[in-house]
C-alpha cells in the first residue's frame, strides 16, 4: 500500500506541473521515496522521429521527449515497465498546404509546405526482460492522451524571406491514441539500477483523425536514455556505513 500511495502521489504532481523544469524538480524530490528493492524510478529523455502512416506525401518529423519511468520487478530478471512521457510530440512534415478560406492567405501559401505536430502524454505498459542484467528486450502497449495539435504553414519566398503561420487544429483530432511499442536496449553497468540506452518503435492502431476524408495513424522511432534517480534503502545503509568508517 505504501508503494501504491507513492506512485499515486508522483502522478498527481506530474499532472499538476506545467513545465519540464518543474517535472525534473519533482523527480529529484521524490526519487529516493519511489526507489525500493522492487521498483526503479528515473528520468527518460531522448529524440524521436515520427510519421503519419496514412499520409503518403509526408516525411518524418524530429522531436524531443522527456518523462519518467518505473521498472517494477516481477520475478528475477523480468519487469513491468511503465511511466509517462510528459513532453512528447508526434506528427509529420513535407505536406502540401490547404486553403483556409482567406483568398490572400491561400494565394501566399499555395506553394508552401505544411507540418503537423500533435502533443501527447504517452503512457507505455511494457514487459521488460533483461539478459545477463545488461541487455534487454521490451514490448507491449502505449496509450496516449492528446493535449495540443497544430498545423504549421511554411513558405520560403525570394523577396520576403521565410513566412510562417501556425493554426490550432485540435478539433480535427481525437483525444486518445493507442498502439504497439517494442524495442531493445542495454545498460551501461551490470548493477540492477544503472544508466540505460535503447531504441523503441511505436505503431499506432487507432485513427486519430476526426475528418471523414482523412485517416491518420501515428508512428514513431524513439532513441532514449533512462537515468535512475534516488537510492534504495539498502544502498543508503551501505553509504552510511562507508561514511561512518571514514
Amino acid at each position: 500500500m505504501k508503494t501504491l500511495s507513492k506512485l499515486c502521489l508522483i502522478f498527481i504532481f506530474i499532472s499538476a506541473s506545467s513545465t519540464s523544469k518543474a517535472q525534473i524538480l519533482i523527480s529529484l524530490i521524490f526519487g529516493d521515496a519511489l526507489n525500493t528493492e522492487k521498483i526503479e524510478f528515473g528520468l527518460t529523455t531522448g529524440l524521436n522521429r515520427s510519421y503519419m502512416l496514412d499520409i503518403e506525401e509526408s516525411s518524418g518529423l524530429n522531436n524531443f521527449n522527456l518523462g519518467f519511468y518505473f521498472h517494477i520487478n516481477m520475478r528475477e530478471t523480468s519487469y513491468l515497465s511503465t511511466g509517462v512521457l510528459v513532453k512528447s510530440n508526434v506528427g509529420a512534415r513535407g505536406m502540401s498546404t490547404y486553403p483556409i478560406g482567406d483568398p490572400d492567405f491561400d494565394e501566399v501559401f499555395a506553394d508552401g509546405e505544411m507540418s503537423k505536430k500533435l502533443s501527447y502524454f504517452y503512457v507505455p505498459i511494457l514487459w521488460h526482460q533483461r539478459f545477463n542484467n545488461r541487455f534487454f528486450l521490451e514490448g507491449g502497449l502505449q496509450l496516449g492522451l492528446r493535449s495540443k495539435a497544430y498545423d504549421y504553414f511554411h513558405l520560403e519566398d525570394e523577396n520576403n524571406g521565410e513566412i510562417d503561420y501556425k493554426t490550432d487544429v485540435g478539433d480535427a483530432y481525437t483525444r486518445f491514441d493507442l498502439g504497439l511499442l517494442g524495442g531493445m536496449g542495454f545498460k551501461f553497468r551490470k548493477q540492477t539500477k544503472s544508466l540505460a540506452m535503447g531504441l523503441n518503435y511505436y505503431y499506432g492502431l487507432l485513427n486519430v483523425s476526426k475528418l471523414p476524408d482523412m485517416t491518420i495513424k501515428n508512428s514513431s522511432i524513439y532513441l532514449y536514455v533512462r537515468i535512475p534517480i534516488g537510492t534504495t534503502p539498502n544502498e543508503k545503509k551501505e553509504k552510511k556505513k562507508k561514511n561512518q568508517g571514514t
